[in-house]
């Protein structure tokens, strides 16, 4: 069974993170230079919150704000939904279907260890399937 620990060991753990009092523009340049959908907005070690660039522009764009004067905390989606890293990837597909989300903060208890997305679920998936396919055709055609 592929857990959220298996996906985590191949993509790392990093978690790229704001803090509420940054600006959505502050954000923004986090995401575009880590190449990332969302960060997690951190008030020292407890979550307060990610953003996502779904969020950026339902919320900044679309109300006519400007990503430089509007604050991280007047956007970000406070409700965060975890996991943690010994559940299996088919219970994290669940809950990304479910509540309609993209990332999923990891967590080991209370500590934040890292961020999964629907990309490495994805990648994961395709990833495992392959290997059952090669070993399926290797026990089909006797190859050892």
């Amino acid at each position: 069974m592929l857990t959220v620990r298996d996906l985590l060991r191949n993509k790392g753990g990093q978690v790229y993170a704001v803090k509420p009092e940054n600006t959505v523009l502050d954000a923004l340049q986090v995401m575009a230079e880590k190449n990332c959908g969302a960060v997690m907005v951190m008030q020292g070690e407890t979550i307060a919150g990610i953003l996502s660039e779904r969020d950026i522009v339902r919320k900044v764009e679309v109300q006519g704000k400007t990503a430089r004067e509007t604050l991280v905390r007047e956007i970000m989606t406070e409700k965060v939904f975890t996991v943690q890293s010994n559940q299996s990837v088919a219970e994290i597909m669940q809950v990304m279907t479910d509540k309609r989300i993209r990332h999923l903060p990891v967590t080991d208890g209370q500590k934040l260890v890292g961020v999964i997305s629907i990309g490495d679920v994805v990648k994961a998936i395709i990833t495992d399937q392959a290997f059952t396919i090669e070993q399926l055709e290797n026990y089909i055609t006797g190859v050892r």
